[in-house]
């Protein structure tokens, strides 16, 4: 075939993917059209017959819950921190390069800082806090894919500790910790106290989960043993009895100054629940791991601690990292069930919205934002993960074959 009148290599493809025979054509105009159809009635509805003065009413209150107004700008900072540390995170993982996910994600991104609030009519100052937080996602990303490079190998190596360290200082913030005012978490809520126990129980089921899965494969009896029935235990219960459990009994079998509030009491019921997962995901790396790596690593010299740290554990996490992440992900989405032991998290803020009589029937307007906010937390952890796969793939051992 005549070059110059080969197809562009796009429609080729998409031509081979979509309309590769007969049937496979028909499919794909089936699902256009009832997609296209689907769309249309959504947004028909949006524009049209939904009233989203509910959602403007109550932004704040779906935001921090009763957060303290006066003190709301502790808030502000500790996200502008997050996005700027993101956005290092995000260029040191992807580099210079940019691709189709990234812009996908960059687009969104500036698409919903310029629209949502604009769509909420916050006031003036609110909308240029969230452009100047999302330029500095995006500036921040920018600079670190550009100039990441120059910095030594070993700062590159430390930044991962940067995020427990934000971590703390995030709790410092919300709490009223250095020298602060005190904000007790019973005024948290919302989006805040949803991503407060995810992000607790995400920051410390790993290690756990981790420390789990060496004990069941351990060869002491004792560890195996303890590790094991932990794991069957708590993977078979379900995740809402152990929250009751944890709410109810802890209390009691701690003395009366060491058992921690409601809020802490549902982060480590998470946390101890998502370990059990994160262990099973961990192990199968393991299983995984070729035999010979480990006969190698002792040929070698190095002591059993050393063969699981330097060679056992960096392959085996890598091929865990899919099925971790979305442990992850399963774990943002079961914090709706704290609305169920009386924490005010996101579903249990909209809950106590839609019960108000000024919003009787205005349920698929608060639902759908609910979803879109889940989907936003979800797809940022979905996006970190496929970057961070990227990174380690290309460093292993098979990519460069």
């Amino acid at each position: 075939m005549d070059p110059r009148h080969a197809p562009h290599p796009r429609l080729a493809r998409l031509r081979r993917d979509l309309f590769a025979t007969p049937l496979d054509g028909a499919i794909t105009i089936a699902l256009l059209v009832a997609l296209a159809a689907g769309a249309q009635a959504l947004l028909h509805w949006a524009l049209n017959r939904a009233d989203w003065a509910v959602i403007q009413a109550n932004s704040t209150l779906l935001a921090v819950g009763r957060y303290p107004i006066g003190q709301q700008w502790r808030l502000w900072v500790l996200t502008g921190l997050v996005c700027g540390a993101t956005g290092v995170s995000w260029g040191l993982l992807r580099r210079r390069s940019w691709p189709r996910n990234d812009r996908i994600a960059a687009a969104l991104l500036i698409a919903m800082a310029l629209l949502g609030p604009a769509a909420l009519e916050l006031s003036p100052d609110v909308q240029a806090r969230w452009w100047a937080i999302a330029g500095l996602l995006l500036l921040a990303r920018w600079g670190a894919g550009r100039w990441g490079r120059r910095l030594p190998p070993g700062c590159q190596k430390l930044w991962p500790l940067a995020w427990p360290g934000l971590y703390v200082l995030g709790l410092g913030l919300i709490g009223g910790g250095l020298g602060l005012q005190p904000v007790r978490s019973s005024q948290w809520g919302g989006l805040l106290l949803t991503l407060i126990e995810a992000s607790f129980a995400i920051l410390f089921c790993f290690p756990l989960g981790i420390a789990l899965a060496l004990g069941r494969r351990s060869e002491l009896p004792l560890l195996r043993w303890g590790s094991t029935l932990y794991i069957e235990f708590i993977r078979g219960a379900p995740l809402i009895t152990l929250l009751f459990l944890g709410q109810n009994i802890l209390g009691f079998l701690l003395p009366g100054g060491l058992a921690p509030d409601r809020v802490w009491r549902a982060a480590w019921v998470l946390t101890f629940f998502a370990a059990a997962s994160v262990a099973e995901a961990v192990r199968a790396g393991l299983a995984a791991l070729p035999p010979g790596q480990i006969e190698a690593a002792r040929s070698l010299g190095l002591n059993n601690l050393q063969t699981v740290v330097h060679v056992v554990l960096p392959q085996a996490l890598r091929v865990a990292l899919p099925a971790t992440v979305g442990q992850f992900i399963s774990l943002l989405q079961d914090t709706t069930l704290l609305s169920l032991i009386g924490l005010l998290d996101l579903l249990g803020t909209a809950r106590a919205i839609m019960a108000n009589p000024d919003f009787l029937g205005r349920n698929a307007e608060v639902y759908l934002v609910l979803a879109v906010l889940f989907w936003c937390c979800c797809a940022a952890l979905g996006l970190g993960s496929r970057a961070l796969e990227h990174r380690l793939n290309r460093h292993s051992p098979t990519a460069s074959r």
